[in-house]
């Protein structure tokens, strides 16, 4: 085994490893660096290198992490609009549910944002705080994963953060307004920098400043493409709540077809559509859904939503993305619909998995259904599903899709994690929650492109108002977006 191989080194070297030490060792993202520098550092009377003689400091990290998996470039034959999918997990999923792959998963999400953020914050391993003489009052910074949260009985609130070293407790004070009201925002798993000052224990630090990952700010002065992207999502063919009339004027526009000459001169400029997921309702999705189903037959759902896809013209490319209603793994990141829904649709008609980046002629675009709304939306105060972009603007920040693992979101556990947003995209395009919202964030645009269905019972109960039938169009050259409604 390839950890074996690393751990050998020491092995030869003379010492021995602790299981504990082992684990560290060879969960680290970059293990053969880290013996390395164990080697270089270690007290020569130690014989069983134990955790506590891993020595973190001056230890600089080597970036060596592995990124999500990259696609060749998708030849786009049958029509002037090159695309290329650059990120997706299809034919890349290394999960297989062991307990090294959580670990790994972990600790490639840790390297991978911290090195956003490592150069803002000069950060110091965790484990070198602990019983080292510092001045009370000096500010040190510490890059770290949100493992707790909660607070005081004096109203503070009390979050633990880890690293690859060890973990330590950050204090935000009610005393201080303005770190407080920016902690309201940490979730479980986020990774961030924080400065502060220890207290005369050394056991505790006080939050002064609070960092994350991010996008940098790069304006709206960039380079697009030509021509416009249509965005759409949850179409919910199958449905009984299924907006047949409306889809039916939506068809009309694209095919060039609307008795409205500034509709067709509009449509005549479509270059791409782009699909963020549940382009059918599905079976056995949640319980009485047979009920509400006017086709109860799966493939009898894609070979519906084929008939209409088909008809798009052959001079506009369509990139589908699956959602937690599709006919794909349930856990995300989700892989590409099968050969069997896919061979339904006309060859042109390209399909990525969800996550996923795309590339069409210059203009990146991020596309993920959006079910990591629903955490936004019960671990933050002020995020609604009403205003569905204030929750990407959360991930933007983040730079990560889905923080919060063991929430409402399966995901799997891969080696890499997926969500992670490492090329800064021009478009980010979720849907998921039925509601629109478009936003302009330093350079990005953030999308939520709303449904094709009526409100159902369930979000009924939960008092969730649809905006059915608004269609985002976007200009590719200023990335400025126009709204139609059907």
């Amino acid at each position: 085994m390839q950890e074996m191989s690393f751990l050998s080194d020491l092995l030869e070297a003379g010492y021995q490893v602790s299981p504990q030490a082992a684990e560290l060792i060879t969960s680290h993202n970059n293990p053969r660096a880290l013996i390395n520098h164990i080697l270089g550092s270690v007290d020569d009377s130690v014989f069983v290198i134990d955790v506590d003689d891993i020595d973190f400091t001056g230890f600089e990290e080597v970036k060596d992490v592995e990124v999500p998996c990259k696609q060749e470039p998708v030849a786009n034959t049958t029509s002037a609009n090159p695309i290329s999918v650059l990120c997706d997990i299809t034919d890349c999923s290394t999960c297989v549910g062991e307990y090294m792959e959580f670990v790994q998963y972990f600790r490639n999400r840790y390297s991978r944002l911290s090195e956003m953020i490592r150069g803002r914050v000069n950060a110091r391993p965790m484990e070198s705080l602990k019983g080292n003489r510092r001045v009370p009052g000096d500010e040190i910074s510490i890059i770290g994963m949100v493992s707790e949260i909660k607070n005081t009985s004096n109203g503070h609130r009390l979050v633990r953060f880890e690293d690859p070293t060890g973990s330590f407790q950050v204090l935000f004070s009610m005393n201080d307004k303005d770190i407080y009201e920016q902690s309201n925002k940490l979730v479980l798993d986020d990774v961030v920098g924080v400065s502060g000052n220890l207290t005369n224990d050394g056991k505790l630090l006080i939050a002064k400043k609070l960092v994350f990952p991010d996008l940098p700010n790069m304006g709206l002065s960039k380079n697009g493409s030509q021509g416009k992207a249509l965005f759409i999502s949850d179409v919910h063919i199958g449905s009984n709540t299924f907006l047949q009339g409306q889809w039916d004027d939506f068809m009309t526009f694209v095919k060039r077809e609307s008795d409205n000459p500034e509709l067709n001169k509009l449509a005549q400029q479509l270059r791409y559509i782009v699909v963020a997921g549940d382009i059918v309702d599905g079976v056995g999705i949640y319980p009485g859904q047979e009920e509400e189903l006017t086709i109860p037959d799966i493939y009898d759902q894609y070979e519906e939503v084929a008939h209409y896809f088909n008809q798009i013209p052959s001079d506009i490319t369509v990139v589908i993305g699956p959602g937690n209603h599709d006919a794909v793994r349930q856990a995300e990141p989700q892989p590409t619909f099968p050969e069997r829904i896919r061979k339904m649709f006309d060859p042109r008609i390209k399909f990525v998995g969800n996550p996923a980046l795309v590339d069409l002629d210059g203009v990146l675009v991020l596309m993920y259904h959006g079910r990591s709304i629903d955490d936004f939306v019960s671990s933050i105060q002020g995020i609604s599903y009403s205003e569905p972009e204030k929750a990407m603007l959360e991930m933007v920040k983040r730079r990560h899709l889905s923080p919060t693992y063991g929430s409402r979101v399966s995901i799997a556990p891969e080696k890499t994690d997926h969500f992670v947003i490492d090329h800064i995209p021009d478009i980010l395009h979720c849907g998921h929650v039925h509601t629109v919202g478009v936003k302009q964030y330093r350079g990005t645009l953030l999308i939520n492109s709303g449904t094709w269905q009526d409100q159902t019972e369930f979000q009924k109960r939960v008092n969730v108002v649809p905006e059915p039938a608004r269609v985002p169009v976007v200009d590719l050259a200023t990335f400025q977006p126009t709204m139609l409604q059907f």
